[in-house]
């Protein structure tokens, strides 16, 4: 009887920490599911996910305030172990009868903390009795609740971490989940693996079976039209489609006008035809219709949100000129989800819409089908490989839905896109030459205004290309 790679989960409650993407990465490497919800998620939706364990992510507030997040009643009724880093372990402090104040001497960056002998928590770190963390916090926990013991300390913080082993509820002010804290990986493998009893089901392989069976209910004898742009994520979910449903799948690449150099050409030559996965691809240029509906827009959200609904109207067209299309597949990971504040219940504060989440219009006539929205980028590469995806797809830096337009400030021109275009291929070009492609997470130019002053001394404001990168 197959398992349900979804059934060990654990809860992540976020309080608005930078780092609470990161703790759930780092819980998936370890091979347990997890999903991240707001703090002031509804109790009875967080009790019907029946997590086998929570953790507490940090946020930017002070427990000592008034109005700041609280953790929700339920998660100490749910009786399973709870990890809370930094605010979690001060807002568990707090709550359950102990005391918060603001630091003297606030610690931010490298610390050294004494870890007492008997910890359930610490027990499998190595390192003797002092352990290197990441500390970032200006308030300290004063005042341990009741069955709370100190489990490790600082010179500045006499309370580093605490736990209470007989009901399972464990703090620490530092943050595991960043390669600052060495042994922060092996500290978050303890909790989930073994005093949650997580049996690590979430693999590369499970989750290749456990979509195509999703995918197989789910669309039936449907045919499934694909938004293919030859990225990571749309080359994953093309794989994953094709071994799921086979010839029920087209692809669709979708010529925008905002698309790299000779990037048309290059996905035609990879998916077309001939290709390995056996892909039916439809090639449409609809340059015309980007243009002329982003013509006189300047606001990235605008833009976002034009882009998107021409994708869904070129989509749309297209499937009406197939028979028995009823899907629309998209490559869709959980970033944008959480982005996008797309989530049941879109309480978080919208960092951008992506064109193919915030920016899908009402009247599209096709359903969502969307393999990769449970998985982070890192995730995704790894099916891709398990799908047997040559490492030119997986390692490719990300481009996004929007293309070229999210690096051209201010209203899109094919001016401006030219520049862009030429100068994209001469930069990538070249860190291939010199062997960085590998080793930079994402490079790309942007178009930026820059003041400059001219032969006669004119100050005009002139538009170049600016090379950035992301490592």
């Amino acid at each position: 009887m197959a398992q349900d790679i979804h059934g060990q989960r654990l809860l992540i409650i976020d309080f608005g920490s930078q780092y609470t993407q990161l703790i759930a990465r780092r819980v998936r490497e370890i091979g347990v599911y997890c999903e991240i919800y707001p703090f002031d998620a509804p109790q009875d939706f967080l009790r019907d996910l029946a997590p086998r364990g929570v953790i507490l992510s940090g946020g930017p507030e002070s427990v000592t305030l008034a109005d700041t997040p609280r953790i929700p009643d339920v998660i100490f009724e749910l009786g399973v172990p709870v990890l809370g880093i930094c605010y979690g372990m001060q807002a568990m402090a707090a709550q359950l009868g102990g005391a918060v104040r603001s630091s003297s001497k606030r610690e931010f960056g490298h610390a050294i903390v004494a870890r007492a002998p008997e910890s359930e928590l610490l027990a499998t770190l190595e390192g003797g009795s002092t352990l290197p963390v990441w500390m970032s916090h200006g308030d300290q926990v004063s005042v341990l609740p009741s069955g709370f013991r100190v489990t490790a300390s600082t010179e500045s913080a006499p309370i580093a971490a605490m736990e209470d082993a007989s009901r399972r509820l464990f703090g620490v002010q530092f943050h595991p989940e960043v390669t600052h804290t060495p042994e922060g990986g092996e500290m978050l493998r303890h909790f989930a693996r073994d005093i949650c009893a997580c049996d690590g089901l979430w693999t590369p392989a499970n989750i290749v079976d456990d979509a195509i069976k999703h995918v197989r209910a789910l669309v039936g004898t449907d045919q499934v039209l694909l938004g293919l742009s030859g990225g990571v994520d749309s080359s994953v979910v093309a794989a994953l489609l094709a071994r799921a449903i086979g010839t029920q799948l087209t692809c669709v690449f979708v010529d925008n006008g905002l698309l790299r150099k000779n990037e048309r050409d290059e996905v035609a030559a990879t998916f077309g035809p001939s290709n390995a996965l056996n892909l039916n691809l439809v090639v449409v240029d609809a340059e015309a219709d980007f243009m002329m509906r982003l013509a006189g827009v300047d606001e990235p959200e605008a833009k976002r949100k034009v882009i998107g609904s021409t994708f869904i109207d070129v989509f749309d067209r297209e499937a009406a000129r197939l028979d028995g299309v009823k899907w629309l597949a998209q490559g869709t990971i959980y970033p944008d989800v959480i982005e996008s504040a797309a989530s049941k219940f879109g309480k978080a504060h919208v960092i951008k819409s992506h064109h193919n989440v915030g920016g899908l219009p009402e009247r599209m006539k096709l359903k969502l089908i969307e393999p990769l929205r449970e998985l982070f980028k890192d995730e995704v590469r790894a099916l891709g490989r398990e799908l047997g995806l040559p490492q030119s797809f997986i390692g490719r830096h990300p481009f996004p839905g929007p293309g070229l337009a999210i690096r051209c400030p201010g209203e899109i021109t094919r001016e401006k896109l030219e520049i862009l275009r030429k100068a994209d291929a001469v930069y990538i070009d070249q860190i291939r030459k010199h062997g960085l492609y590998d080793e930079i997470w994402q490079a790309f130019v942007a178009i930026l205004p820059v003041k400059t002053v001219g032969g006669m001394g004119d100050g005009r404001t002139d538009d170049y290309a600016c090379a950035l990168r992301a490592v």
